[in-house]
């Protein structure tokens, strides 16, 4: 969330920014409610603060007046004591109630986006920031979907796993199962090559740790929650990962942090119909592997690009075409200040698919997560960036569908010492 101080000295930049997320007139109006509820907060801790004052004064004056034998001027000022102990009652009632709201307040007020980030309203009008410079491929007639090469080759089955547990749950057996592996033991060994931590992290977390990270309030309904243990699936390592630091001040010496880590995903993605979700283009179970770093602030910027140059490097090497897209402010996410999205090129379904999000969050999680640097005498918010490197659903369908030949589907020779295969083949 927004700093206070932040939100209080910059409230137009704020609103500014607002607009560019397509927020209207009674949306701006929660900047304003928030720095009202903070002058009701600090105008009720001074009234107790001073009530707090006078009890502690009237306390040792009593003790005073008895030792003296003031008995009678004792006791009156005991029963003001009573007095003061039930008004300080009300007020820090009064103090928990206005800090619950306005942390509410807080939690309702996105980040501002980087100057960067284009006006829009829907995925339509994000901005091409990197655009494939050769062909793209073109598939002969007759060739196959990924979902269809899937029956072909025996190599995921969507109906089984609809069977075991419900639609949206895909089972990969076989080369498929393999060629999984292969994928997710690349991306950690690339990360682990570029300098990122491994950790295997939990798969479910609590509701402190996803309210940290900012899918919540915000992406509840996306979300499995475990309701008997109040724990909730993780949508995406970044959760348990960014999480490992939180309540805690990082020595500068440590930066940059940076972490990668796979795990399935579970994302609920109600709502979502149609020819463009087919087979594995959206499912509620996928793998990924995540990078996240803790960065100094005046060097986030730069890290953000050494991220887009990891997650490239990567689609480089599995030959897979791909564009490099701004967010839009319509399309930017609740938490993030500026995101690239990466798409790579389905010949088969002739369009793009998005493999991956890089953002930038700036301060808005390590101000919930409370993770902090020392900056010489000062304590200060580090920046928090994670992106997907990479969701393997999407990469998946489109290296079976851009690789698919009469003799069978090609394997990218950067995995075939992972696969121990170089082409899948009808078994």
């Amino acid at each position: 969330m927004l700093e206070l101080n932040f939100l209080r000295t910059n409230t137009e930049r704020v609103k500014e920014g607002l607009k560019v997320r397509n927020y209207d007139e009674e949306g701006l109006k929660a900047v304003d409610r928030a720095v009202s509820l903070d002058d009701s907060r600090k105008d009720v801790q001074t009234r107790l603060d001073n009530l707090l004052a006078e009890r502690n004064a009237l306390s040792k004056e009593i003790g005073a007046l008895f030792k003296s034998g003031k008995r009678e001027e004792a006791e009156q000022k005991r029963s003001r004591v009573n007095e003061v102990k039930e008004e300080a009652a009300k007020l820090e009632e009064a103090l928990r109630e206005v800090k619950i709201q306005l942390a509410e307040a807080l939690y309702s007020i996105p980040n501002v986006p980087h100057p960067s980030v284009p006006a829009g309203n829907t995925d339509e009008d994000n901005e091409v920031y990197r655009d494939w410079a050769g062909e793209l491929p073109v598939l002969p007639e007759g060739t196959q979907p990924h979902w269809e090469l899937a029956k072909t080759y025996n190599i995921f089955d969507l109906e089984l796993g609809t069977k075991i547990t419900g639609s949206g749950f895909p089972l990969y057996r076989g080369q498929g199962a393999r060629l999984q592996r292969a994928l997710i033991s690349f991306f950690l060994d690339e990360a682990v090559k570029a300098g990122y931590e491994e950790i295997i992290p939990p798969l479910l977390v609590n509701e402190d740790s996803a309210r940290a990270t900012g899918q919540l309030p915000d992406k509840e309904g996306q979300m499995y929650f475990v309701e008997k243990d109040n724990l909730y699936l993780i949508p995406t390592a970044e959760v348990p990962v960014t999480n490992i630091y939180r309540d805690e001040i990082i020595d500068p010496a440590q930066l940059p942090v940076k972490l990668t880590g796979y795990t399935p995903c579970f994302r609920r993605e109600a709502g979502s119909y149609g020819a463009h979700v087919r087979g594995l283009n959206r499912v509620h179970q996928f793998d990924k592997v995540e990078i996240v770093r803790y960065e100094h602030p005046d060097k986030s910027y730069e890290a953000l690009e050494e991220m887009l140059a990891h997650v490239a490097g990567l689609l480089d090497k599995l030959e897979l075409p791909y564009r490099i897209l701004r967010l839009c402010g319509g399309d930017l996410g609740f938490t993030a200040a500026l995101t690239f999205d990466f798409e790579v090129y389905s010949a088969a379904q002739q369009r793009w698919l998005e493999v991956s999000s890089v953002s930038n969050f700036e301060t808005y999680q390590s101000n919930r997560l409370k993770l902090r640097f020392k900056d010489g005498k000062e304590t200060r918010l580090l920046h928090t960036l994670n992106g997907s490197a990479l969701a393997l659903a999407r990469i998946l369908a489109a290296l079976l569908e851009n690789n698919q030949t009469p003799e069978g589907i090609v394997i990218p020779k950067v995995l075939q010492s992972y696969t121990g295969f170089d082409r899948i083949t009808a078994q």
